[in-house]
């Protein structure tokens, strides 16, 4: 009796434990809605975070379980926004009109407006994005509590100070364009701390490494261009997605290659260096430069298509793929300086670019990278995508070929028998004419002459 109850609980309990990820999976599911063509009617004054995948991207596959994890973020945290997914090779047409065109698009639409995400694919990152979006484009600090508060909370903030103007209104418009990046405050000038100074209010500044910077528009120039520019920290670890959002500032990009897990002299020493740079001569090139370390070569190695040995400074322009290399080892910040300052004045020779032949160049190393990592990944894999198609390409040529071959025999004999023919009639003729000439010059009389000879003879007789 008791065995059998035992029996029947570990059944239960198996059952159960096979069922609750299931349940799991479908309460999950259910917080990210499948949107259709009927969507762009029925939204409304909703906000959305809208994913845009096709079934056969990887990417897309790879952003899934993320994707579900920020559907249950959002529903836990009480956000305005709901999320979804749609897939774009079904309703083509709604996908083009949002202007999407790659795969996975993540857009968080806000009324008439449509916000593309462009960092990192992270249940954080993409959180905090939906959250910054879905607000207010300015946000207020009525004190310095909440200054203090957000401050803490933020590495780069930019702020407003004073009251209705001209400079607002453009404040406001920037604001609504860069607000995927950053966030936007505003606040009266009692609200900031006491070690801020203001030659002029209204005003805009920029809190960030430990101090802050006023907008000045006839040094810095337009404002989107200087809220584009001043939105990253000074120094900053450079990955992938940061270094195709630097292509924005115009800045080239001074990085330390680096690897975070070795702890020798030569790595911390090229990252120190960089990072004294950025902070005590950010005056003299803020402007033009931006800062920071890449963790390991990978990345660079495919950009540069080189293989470059770490530690090494490198510096990028991300507008026309130019880079350049120090002409000796970087000791120290003086050699730092005078390497930055040769780029400044054109004495650095700039490699790369996006001319014709580096395009070219770009072509081979991207199918060659492409063998090779699908080789090491999976070589029976590798052998059947290359190997298959090669295989086909060989039996075509060799079909080819040997048509080729036959249609020759064939045209062969006719044309041996066509010349035979030609020949033995001309040999007919050939064998005709010299008995012609040989009958009338053999000194041989012929029968009539034969006939025609007696008779005379008789006569005579």
């Amino acid at each position: 009796m008791e065995a059998s109850r035992y029996h029947r609980g570990s059944l239960a309990s198996t059952v159960a434990a096979l069922l609750l990820p299931m349940v799991l999976l479908m309460s999950v599911s259910a917080l990210v809605e499948d949107l259709d063509d009927s969507f762009k009617d029925n939204r409304k004054d909703d906000i959305w975070l809208v994913d845009f995948y096709a079934p056969w991207c990887g990417h897309c596959k790879k952003l899934e379980p993320v994707w579900h994890e920020v559907g249950l973020e959002m529903k836990s945290s009480g956000a305005p926004v709901k999320v979804g997914k749609m897939d774009a090779t079904v309703h083509s047409g709604m996908a083009s009109e949002f202007g999407v065109r790659g795969f996975p698009t993540i857009k968080l639409l806000k009324g008439e407006l449509a916000y593309n995400y462009r960092g990192p694919r992270t249940k954080e990152d993409i959180v905090e994005f939906a959250n910054r979006v879905s607000g207010p484009v300015i946000r207020p600090l009525p004190s310095q509590q909440m200054f203090d508060h957000v401050q803490k909370r933020h590495r780069v903030l930019f702020v407003y100070v004073g009251g209705e103007s001209t400079l607002k209104e453009k404040y406001i418009e920037v604001a609504s364009e860069l607000i995927v990046y950053t966030y936007f405050f505003s606040a009266s000038e009692d609200v900031l701390p006491e070690y801020v100074t203001l030659q002029e209010i209204p005003a805009i500044l920029v809190f960030k490494d430990s101090t802050y910077f006023v907008y000045d528009e006839y040094e810095d120039g337009d404002l989107s261009s200087w809220i584009n520019k001043e939105r990253f920290q000074g120094y900053i670890q450079v990955d992938g997605f940061t270094l195709y959002e630097l292509g924005d500032t115009g800045k080239l990009v001074a990085v330390a290659i680096i690897d975070d897990k070795n702890t020798s002299s030569d790595h911390l020493r090229l990252k120190s260096i960089v990072q004294e740079v950025a902070k005590d001569y950010r005056d003299h090139f803020h402007r033009d430069f931006q800062f920071g370390h890449m963790d390991g070569s990978e990345y660079i190695n495919s950009l540069l298509m080189d293989e470059l040995e770490i530690p090494i400074i490198v510096v990028l322009n991300t507008s026309n793929q130019q880079y350049y290399l120090p002409r000796k080892p970087i000791e120290n910040t003086q050699d730092m300086i005078v390497f930055i300052n040769s780029i400044l004045e054109g004495t650095a020779e700039a490699q790369g670019g996006d001319g014709i032949l580096q395009r070219l160049k770009r072509i081979i190393y991207d199918a060659k990278s492409t063998v090779v990592s699908v080789f090491k990944s999976s070589p029976l894999l590798g052998c059947f995508l290359f190997g298959l198609p090669l295989g086909v390409i060989s039996i075509m040529c060799y079909g080819i070929c040997t048509a080729d071959t036959e249609d020759r025999s064939e045209e062969t004999p006719k044309k041996e028998l066509a010349e035979q023919e030609l020949t033995d009639e001309g040999s007919d003729e050939e064998e005709e004419e010299p008995e012609e000439e040989i009958r009338e010059s053999s000194p041989e009389p012929s029968d009539e002459e034969q006939e025609e000879k007696p008779m005379p003879e008789k006569k005579k007789d």
